[in-house]
């Protein structure tokens, strides 16, 4: 966005004259208002002190032609250069910016101290007399609300509404004036300071606009949003009301009506009666009182026809910013409806884009969710994901028109993969199959699934798995499934020689030939996403897959109610190339012990200085050689590992580093990994010898055949890790293909470095070697990326599940949504792993440095192989995805540590240092 030319710009400008355009001039309150009028909408009207005059006023000196560009966490564009100049408060910008954002008390202080600042500095002269003439042109002693208007808020990115003041019912010239000098103050209430802090915001970035409007003396007011912020469903106006001011509702003084409406019929849909036992009012002469209100709650303050106009309203407001609104409104003593704010809902999640529309109502499943992944994935990681996507359904014999934008079903939102699943839910075959996949890998999506399926919009419309067959069968044929299943059936050890031969094959056919130019560096990553990547899977798939159909047939031969035993078969499982990672990790910890220069290193130093020093091979010889031999083995391993956008651990050693300095803090032989891990095998191998021997007593042909079944189950069921592991290894080589182009393209100038080319797509990036690309538009491109990029790592909650109108299907209340559990306070979740342990728990949201001590319990929002290193330290585990036979429950249990999977919100609902009791075969997760 251009700034526009505001040099000439006066102090005050009316209402009707401003434009969404003038932000960083009106603040993000009155730029909304003035977009409003502009649509004909219903506003009060009234003027707006522009940013100039709270700059003049702080600084002593017009900042006309001074207001410049800053960056996008800052909001778009504030006046900087004047603050810099000097001023009352330029120290104070100098020491906020300083201050940690967690020093809470530092930051109160200082905001403290500006407010301070700003209450004994004169309002200038020439100001309040535009103020003045201003309020007159409203008429004689009109009342008016005096609004603050900042840069940083009522913004797309940055909606947090309430930081600076209000006042309502403000009479005569003197007092608005007055006003005008507290709303600027209250840009430093300690909130508003606090919340820049957090997200970056450049104290000298900020300035604060006021608006003042015409008071509605409003019978009844409060807020709409034009989406439901509960559930996310769109076209749905959610009302809460209550009468007098709107203040009541906005404060949360009062429990308020609360009315859903569907703004296109204007029906109803739900009404709640809240007790309005206050009323805010204004008085005569200024100022407002709180009455007590008696049986408010006896009848609603607005009629349905009332709640359906509002609901109507709000649309049109949604249709002219092309988003969900949240709205204040009021509705006055005559009946007529006013707007007084309007702001984007920033809370809702995105609706999934597709690579091609579909009809009616769709279902998407999260992709990134069911892969353990919570962040968002680059740019250039969903353009690689797109290719994969499309070589898999090429496989499986779809029409995949522009690879590039991948299938059909491939979908984007809020930087997360989404698949859609309609198709799926109108399945007889797709309804009986899909959940129980996820049973035992996302067992809460498997959950979520099964409601969506009772909704009447995804009837049954395909009831044979012709459809599927047509699909699968070829795809299987061509990719010698069959032969692959009857050579693990009758020759396993055959069978496993042969997918580790071609493993090795397929890492090695992965390196292109010397000598290649960027772009044709380029063309062989694009070449191996598209064709490479995905045809390595079909071959070692359906051994893990045997492995477990030969444990559910074991189950059945010895009887129900085996789910234990099974459990225990599966611990310290071989072939499991992610276990042999992590002991391989836990050899190097005890070479390191060893030798004290290694020892000390890895234990008095931070991990990142240890990395640097790596990269150029100054660590101690042990540690050195011992991390370089780990990392030509595993190196292309990472954390988030399915984005090619992450940085390999090869790439930067800090996350093991860290990890290896936690393995060192652990005492004795008995907490020993590879210990842990023997005693499982152990363990498991008695339990075989067990189950065959009971199933003996039944019969000796039941007996050969449980044994033959479980022989399988524990060679096969750890290759479940080798289909992602080669993916991996493939998605590394294409990784470092695309960094040397990006070098390249960091070298001509066209991005400002290597990694910059993670931000972009595979065309953008070819475009960025292409002469008549402007230089600056690719840059520009990044930066907005990255910035975006940014904002989505803070966001905590991901749907498993969405509908195409924005619902949230698991945030719909449930009316069988009994507790699972009769413990007080009891986390329930999917057992994944047997045992109980008592311990200190661990929130961890991201492995990278983190510190875990030995013995405690792990809470993850979800775990791929980058966490696991963390696993052979922890007492337990709690996660709030997945599910038995999920990742990180595969691994718990070969470490056998008790773990419980799928637990809603663990990460929030409990906190370090909380003492918490894991029962992994209950799967329950108890406070103490």
């Amino acid at each position: 966005m251009k700034m526009p030319d505001i040099g000439s710009t006066p102090p005050i400008l009316g209402l009707e004259a401003v434009t969404a355009a003038m932000v960083p001039l009106v603040g993000g309150k009155a730029a909304n208002l003035g977009e409003l009028l502009a649509a004909g909408l219903p506003v009060p009207d009234g003027f707006c002190l522009t940013t100039e005059a709270y700059r003049e006023a702080t600084t002593g000196q017009a900042a006309a032609g001074h207001v410049t560009a800053v960056g996008a966490a800052a909001g778009g564009y504030t006046g900087v250069d004047a603050h810099r100049r000097g001023g009352p408060l330029a120290q104070v910008h100098e020491t906020l910016q300083a201050t940690p954002d967690g020093d809470l008390p530092a930051l109160a202080a200082l905001a403290s101290r500006a407010r301070e600042l700003i209450r004994k500095a004169p309002v200038p002269s020439a100001i309040a007399a535009a103020v003045e003439q201003a309020y007159a042109a409203l008429g004689d002693n009109v009342p008016v609300a005096v609004r603050s208007s900042a840069t940083a808020e009522d913004l797309p990115s940055a909606s947090f509404a309430g930081q600076q003041d209000t006042y309502l019912n403000v009479v005569g010239s003197a007092a608005v004036v007055e006003a005008v000098r507290e709303c600027w103050a209250s840009l430093w209430t300690d909130r508003a300071v606090s919340y820049r802090a957090s997200r970056g915001i450049d104290p000298a970035a900020v300035a604060l606009a006021v608006v003042v409007q015409r008071m509605v003396d409003a019978t009844a007011a409060g807020v709409l949003f034009t989406a439901n912020p509960l559930t996310g469903r769109r076209h749905q106006a959610v009302i809460d009301a209550s009468p007098g001011l709107g203040e009541a509702v906005v404060s949360g003084a009062v429990n308020p009506d609360h009315f859903v409406v569907d703004p296109l019929t204007g029906r109803v849909l739900e009404r709640r009666l809240g007790d309005k036992r206050i009323a805010v009012r204004p008085i005569p002469g200024g100022g407002t009182r709180t009455l007590a209100i008696s049986n408010g709650g006896a009848a609603a303050c607005l009629t349905d026809k009332q709640a359906a106009e509002l609901a109507a309203l709000g649309r049109r407001v949604e249709d002219h910013f092309g988003s969900p609104q949240d709205i204040e409104w009021a509705i006055a003593g005559d009946g007529r409806l006013w707007l007084t704010q309007s702001r984007p809902i920033t809370t809702l999640f995105p609706v999934p884009q597709r690579a091609s529309d579909g009809e009616g109502t769709r279902v998407y499943l999260c992709f990134s969710l069911a892969q353990g992944l919570v962040r968002p994935i680059t740019p250039m990681g969903l353009s690689a994901f797109r290719l994969i996507a499309s070589s898999v359904a090429r496989a499986a014999q779809f029409d995949v028109p522009e690879p590039r934008k991948g299938p059909s079903q491939y979908a984007v939102a809020a930087q997360r993969i989404y698949f859609d699943l309609t198709a799926v839910a109108r399945s007889t075959t797709g309804r009986r199959i899909v959940p129980r996949v996820f049973d035992v890998m996302e067992a809460r999506s498997a959950t979520v699934l099964r409601r969506v399926f009772e909704d009447p919009r995804f009837s049954v419309t395909r009831r044979t798995p012709l459809g599927l067959l047509r699909h699968v069968v070829p795809a299987a044929v061509h990719a010698r499934v069959p032969e692959t299943l009857l050579r693990a059936a009758f020759r396993p050890d055959a069978a496993l020689r042969r997918t580790n031969r071609r493993a090795r094959e397929f890492a090695d056919s992965l390196e292109p030939p010397a000598g290649l130019t960027p772009l044709q560096r380029l063309d062989h990553a694009e070449h191996l996403l598209g064709t490479r990547i995905f045809s390595v899977v079909p071959s070692i798939l359906p051994l893990p897959a045997l492995g477990f159909a030969a444990l559910a047939l074991a189950g059945r031969l010895l009887g129900g109610g085996r789910r234990d035993d099974l459990q225990v078969v599966l611990r310290g499982l071989p072939n499991n190339v992610t276990t042999e990672m992590d002991l391989e990790l836990w050899r190097l910890a005890q070479v390191i012990r060893n030798d004290g220069g290694s020892r000390a290193a890895v234990t008095d130093r931070k991990p990142a200085e240890l990395a640097k020093e790596f990269r150029t091979g100054q660590l101690p010889a042990v540690l050195q050689s011992g991390l370089a031999r780990f990392m030509g083995q595993y190196g292309h391993r990472a954390v988030a590992e399915i984005d090619v956008g992450m940085p390999r651990w090869s790439d930067d050693s800090t996350h093991i580093l860290g990890v290896l300095a936690n393995y060192l803090r652990l005492e004795g032989s008995a907490l020993a990994p590879d210990a842990q891990f023997s005693n499982a095998a152990e363990e498991a191998e008695a339990c075989v010898d067990r189950l065959v021997a009971e199933a003996r007593s039944r019969g000796r042909l039941r007996g050969t055949v449980v044994r033959a079944a479980l022989r399988r189950a524990r060679l096969f069921a750890g290759l479940r890790e080798l289909p992602k592991y080669q993916l991996v290894v493939g998605l590394a080589e294409v990784r470092k293909q695309l960094t040397l182009a990006g070098t390249a393209l960091a070298a001509s100038g066209a991005v400002a470095e290597a990694d910059d080319i993670f931000f972009l797509d595979l065309d953008e990036a070819r475009a960025g070697f292409n002469s008549g690309t402007g230089t600056a538009d690719l840059r520009d491109l990044v930066e907005r990326r990255r910035a975006d990029y940014a904002l989505e790592l803070e966001r905590r909650h991901v749907p498993r599940v969405l509908l195409s109108d924005g619902t949230e299907p698991e945030a719909i209340p449930s009316g069988d949504a009994a507790a699972a559990s009769t413990v007080p306070g009891a986390l329930t979740g999917s057992p994944a792993s047997a045992g109980v342990v008592t311990a200190t728990a661990r929130v961890i949201l991201d492995p990278v440095g983190a510190h875990l001590e030995p013995g405690e319990i792990l809470v993850a929002p979800s775990t791929d192989p980058g966490w696991t290193p963390l696993f052979l330290t922890a007492g337990g585990l709690v996660m709030e995805m997945g599910g038995p036979n999920s990742h990180g429950a595969v691994v718990a249990r070969e470490y056998g540590i008790p773990a419980v999977v799928g637990v809603p919100d663990a990460t929030l609902r409990l906190s370090t240092g909380q003492e918490i009791t894991v029962d992994g075969g209950a799967g329950t997760v108890v406070p103490s």
